[in-house]
C-alpha cells in the first residue's frame, strides 16, 4: 500500500478536479432519485384525477430534475476525466524523475520489455484508481445517506432496508469477491509484462532468428504467451461480470422488499398510498449508483498491483553526493585510486570485482587488459558513478567519489563505450551530443581525425545507427569523445570492429591529443600497449599483475603468456 500512497499524493494535488467531480457526481445521483421519485409520485397522484395545475408542477420538476441530471453528468464526466488526465501526467513525471538516475543500470535487472510493459501499461492501468476507486464511494456515500433520511420522512422501516442494501452492495459483496479478484489481477499482471517481454525480444532478435531459422519457434513462444493473457483477461472479465450481476441482483431483491414492506405498512395504515410508487422508484434508482462499487475489488487490487509494479522499479534509491560537494577542476587531468574496492551485481553469486586497488596519476596512460568478464568494464562503470561500489573506497583527485556529483564526473570525461548508442536523425545531430557550441570546421575535422570525412555532416543516420557500419560507429563514438576534449579519457574497447591499420594510425591521434590527460583503455589486444605508463592485468574480478609493458614483459608472468598466445594466433 506504500506504493499506492505515492499515487494518491498525485491525485491529491488536483484538489479542484476532485471537488468538482464530487460535487457534480453527487448532483448527478441525487437528481436521479429525484427524476424517479417525482416520476413515482406523479403516477400516484395523477391517478386520482387532480386539478391540471397541481400536475403541470410535478411535470415541470420532472424537466428540471432530467435537464439537471444531464448537465450533472457531464460536468462530473468532464471534471473526473481531466483529472485522471493531470494525474497520469503527474504519475509519469514523478516517475521518469525517479527512474532517470538509475537508469544507467536499469537494464541490470529489468528485461526491456517488461521495462516497457510497466512504464506503459501499468501507468495506463491506474487511470482507473481515480475514476472507479477514489471518488466513486464518496458519491455514493453521500447519495445514499441523502436519500435514506429523505425516506425517513415517510417511512423508518423502508429506510432501514435501504441501510441494509446500501451494505450489502457497497461493503460485503465487493469485500467477498476481493481476494479472487487480486489472483485473477495479478495474473493478468504478469501475463501481459511475459507477453511484453516476448514481443520486443522477437522484433531485436528478428534478424538472428531469421539467419538461425528459429523464428518459426519464437512466433509459438509469443503465440502461446498472447493466448495464455488472454485468457487471463476472459477470466477476469467472466469474474467481473459475475460481481456486477450479483450486486445487480442484490439491489432488485431490495427493491421487492421495499415493494412488499410498503405494500403491508399501506395495509397496515402506517404508509399512505401515494408515496409507495414513489418509495420503490427510489430503491431502483438509488442502487444504480452501488452498483458499479462490485468491480470496486479488482480496480483497487488493478491499481495496488500497477503501483507496486511500477514503483518497484525505482525503489532503488540512487546513490547521491554527500556533502561537501566537490567540483572537479575544468583544466586539470585528474588521478583515480581504487582502494579494497569490491562490486558484486545484484542476483550473482560471484564479485564482479574482488578488492581491487590500483592507482592512476594524473596524466597517465593505463591500459586494462584481460579475458571476458574479468571485471574490466566494471571498473570503468565504478569510475564513472554508473554502478556504486559494494565496499572498499574510489579517490578521483583525492576526493572520494560519494563527494563528487556524477554529472561533474560526466561532464570531464571523454567516454567510449563498447556499444554505443546513435540516434536517427544526422550526423551533425550525433555529434552534437558533445556540444552544440562547435563550428562546422570542428565536426569536419573530427570527422578527418577519424577518417570518417567521405560523410556529409547533413549524412542521415537511421535509429541505432543502422546504416553504419561497427566500425564507422566506434570512429564516430571517437570523433564525438574528440570534440569533448576533457582531461579524463575512458575507453572502453574503442577499436574493437576496426581494422589493424586503421586503429594504429587513430591511436596515434588519440594519444596525440590526450598526450597531457590522464587515458585508461580497457583492450582485449594486447597490440600497441608499449606507449602506455602502466598496464593493469585482471582475471577474475582481481588484478594479477600491473606494471610497464617492458616490466611485465620480463616477468614473463600471466601477461607474457596472453602475449605469447595472441603472437601464436595472429602472427
Amino acid at each position: 500500500m506504500k506504493d499506492l500512497a505515492i499515487v494518491m499524493k498525485e491525485v491529491g494535488r488536483e484538489r479542484k478536479d476532485i471537488f468538482l467531480s464530487i460535487l457534480f457526481g453527487f448532483t448527478a445521483g441525487i437528481t436521479a432519485v429525484g427524476l424517479f421519485a417525482s416520476s413515482g409520485y406523479l403516477i400516484s397522484k395523477a391517478a386520482l384525477v387532480p386539478p391540471l395545475y397541481a400536475l403541470t408542477v410535478m411535470i415541470a420538476l420532472l424537466k428540471f430534475f432530467g435537464l439537471a441530471r444531464a448537465v450533472s453528468r457531464y460536468g462530473e464526466r468532464l471534471s473526473s476525466h481531466r483529472a485522471t488526465f493531470s494525474i497520469l501526467s503527474n504519475l509519469r513525471v514523478n516517475f521518469f524523475e525517479k527512474l532517470e538516475p538509475l537508469a544507467p543500470g536499469i537494464y541490470q535487472k529489468y528485461r526491456s520489455g517488461d521495462l516497457l510493459s510497466r512504464i506503459v501499461g501499468d501507468v495506463e492501468s491506474l487511470q482507473n484508481f481515480f475514476l472507479r476507486v477514489y471518488y466513486p464511494p464518496i458519491v455514493l456515500l453521500i447519495v445514499f445517506l441523502s436519500t435514506i433520511v429523505f425516506t425517513m420522512f415517510f417511512s423508518v422501516y423502508i429506510a432501514l432496508v435501504l441501510i441494509v442494501g446500501l451494505i450489502l452492495t457497497a461493503l460485503v459483496v465487493p469485500a467477498f469477491f476481493a481476494y479472487s479478484q487480486r489472483k485473477i489481477d495479478s495474473r493478468v499482471r504478469q501475463q501481459r509484462g511475459e507477453l511484453s517481454t516476448e514481443v520486443t525480444e522477437l522484433l531485436y532478435g528478428f534478424r538472428e532468428l531469421k539467419l538461425y531459422q528459429r523464428l518459426d519457434e519464437k512466433e509459438e513462444m509469443l503465440k502461446a504467451s498472447s493466448q495464455k493473457y488472454v485468457h487471463e483477461q476472459e477470466r477476469e472479465g467472466i469474474q467481473l461480470m459475475f460481481n456486477q450481476s450479483v450486486n445487480t441482483a442484490i439491489s432488485l431483491m431490495i427493491s421487492w422488499v421495499v415493494l412488499a414492506l410498503g405494500a403491508f405498512l399501506v395495509a397496515e395504515g402506517q404508509l399512505d398510498g401515494l408515496f409507495l410508487a414513489m418509495l420503490v422508484m427510489i430503491s431502483l434508482t438509488v442502487f444504480e449508483n452501488a452498483t458499479p462499487m462490485a468491480a470496486l475489488p479488482g480496480n483497487l487490487e488493478e491499481s495496488r498491483t500497477a503501483s507496486k509494479r511500477l514503483y518497484s522499479v525505482v525503489k532503488e534509491k540512487p546513490e547521491t553526493a554527500l556533502e561537501p560537494i566537490v567540483t572537479l577542476p575544468e583544466s586539470q587531468a585528474l588521478s583515480i585510486r581504487f582502494d579494497e574496492l569490491s562490486y558484486q551485481f545484484e542476483g550473482e553469486d560471484q564479485q564482479a570485482l574482488n578488492k581491487v586497488s590500483l592507482y592512476l596519476p594524473e596524466g597517465s596512460k593505463t591500459a586494462i587488459v584481460g579475458p571476458s568478464g574479468s571485471g574490466k568494464s566494471t571498473v570503468l562503470m565504478l569510475m564513472l558513478k554508473v554502478l556504486h561500489a559494494n565496499q572498499g573506497g574510489l579517490q578521483i583527485n583525492g576526493q572520494s567519489i560519494k563527494h563528487v556529483n556524477d554529472e561533474d564526473i560526466w561532464s570531464k570525461s571523454n567516454v567510449v563505450l563498447q556499444d554505443n548508442h546513435f540516434f536517427y536523425g544526422t550526423l551533425r545531430e550525433n555529434l552534437e551530443l558533445a556540444g552544440t557550441g562547435f563550428t562546422d570546421e570542428a565536426y569536419k575535422n573530427a570527422l578527418h581525425q577519424v577518417e570518417l570525412s567521405h560523410f556529409d555532416l547533413e549524412s542521415e543516420v537511421l535509429e541505432h545507427g543502422e546504416n553504419l557500419s561497427g566500425g564507422e560507429k566506434q570512429r564516430l563514438a571517437i570523433a564525438r569523445a574528440m570534440l569533448k576534449g576533457k582531461r579524463l579519457w575512458i575507453l572502453d574497447e574503442p577499436t574493437s570492429s576496426i581494422d589493424a591499420l586503421t586503429e594504429q594510425d587513430l591511436y596515434e591521434r588519440l594519444f596525440a591529443k590526450a598526450e597531457n590527460d590522464t587515458l585508461v583503455l580497457v583492450s582485449h589486444r594486447l597490440t600497441g600497449l608499449e606507449k602506455m605508463d602502466q598496464i593493469i592485468v585482471m582475471e577474475k574480478g582481481e588484478v594479477v599483475e600491473a606494471g610497464s609493458f617492458n616490466e611485465l614483459m620480463a616477468k614473463q608472468g600471466y601477461f607474457y603468456q596472453m602475449k605469447q598466445i595472441e603472437k601464436s594466433v595472429f602472427g
